[in-house]
């Protein structure tokens, strides 16, 4: 009996990656393929490119794709460092008419959201009760919640205000970047962050997540927060790995 296996796209402000996935271990099954995303990021372009990762790979069954939005029976509601046109899409339909597949053959989910399935179910924060908080830091910062290991789906705790901006602009990871900061530049303002977080949410325990995550024992030891700090398992795979297995379980 062959290894089950599904397909998940991952959409990122900056990069657009995807391949086949091992859904039973949780595993990239194959090497990934990532794309840069196209500027400006509408939805025909960003159709475009998922279907030139998924017709890399020869795949035809039902595709898991992540957008930085928050989704809704796969619309696109808002659109955060993507192309505004995003807003009020449907998404599901646009991905199932490029790709040539049925509407119930795509699932659309938010990026941090399908990461955070991908943690929980194969990564840090497997086995794990009460509340858990999944953030990713990359071009923004995503976040996932879940009550007992079950979703609660479209947190955007990325954009709550931090010393009266946008979170994300302060904390992101391509904050850290675009301004040349050193970890230990950086990780006050992640931790000013969770602060504000944990003002109003009391997480048994936060996973960090994001390609930051690569190298979290440079900054996770710096953060000063009240909740306990693991570093993601699947570091930047988990989007894709979340989405292929949602895409899998509803097959």
């Amino acid at each position: 009996m062959g290894t089950a296996r599904g397909f998940g796209v991952d959409v990122g402000g900056s990069g657009i990656k995807g391949c086949p996935v091992d859904v039973e271990g949780g595993v990239l099954a194959d090497d990934r393929l990532r794309i840069s995303t196209p500027q400006p990021s509408t939805p025909e372009s960003v159709a475009d490119a998922v279907a030139e990762i998924v017709g890399k790979f020869g795949w035809e069954g039902p595709v898991g794709i992540t957008l930085p939005c928050v989704i809704k029976s796969g619309t696109a509601m808002t659109a955060a460092n993507i192309d505004e046109d995003w807003i009020d899409t449907d998404a599901q339909g646009l991905f199932a008419k490029r790709l040539g597949r049925a509407r119930e053959q795509i699932v659309m989910l938010n990026d941090a959201d399908a990461a955070g399935i991908a943690e929980m179910r194969f990564g840090a924060g497997a086995d794990r009760s009460g509340l858990v908080v999944v953030l990713t830091f990359g071009t923004g910062i995503g976040s996932s919640t879940f009550l007992n290991g079950r979703l609660v789906p479209n947190t955007e705790f990325g954009h709550i205000e931090v010393a009266g901006r946008d979170a994300e602009e302060e904390a992101a990871a391509s904050v850290k970047d675009n301004l040349e900061l050193s970890y230990e530049e950086w990780a006050p303002r992640v931790s000013r962050y969770i602060q504000t977080l944990e003002k109003f949410l009391w997480p048994d325990l936060i996973i960090a997540g994001g390609g930051v995550s690569k190298k979290a024992h440079k900054w996770l030891p710096l953060l000063q927060t009240r909740t306990p700090i693991v570093a993601a398992d699947l570091k930047n795979d988990a989007g894709i790995v979340g989405a292929a297995s949602a895409a899998a379980q509803n097959a």
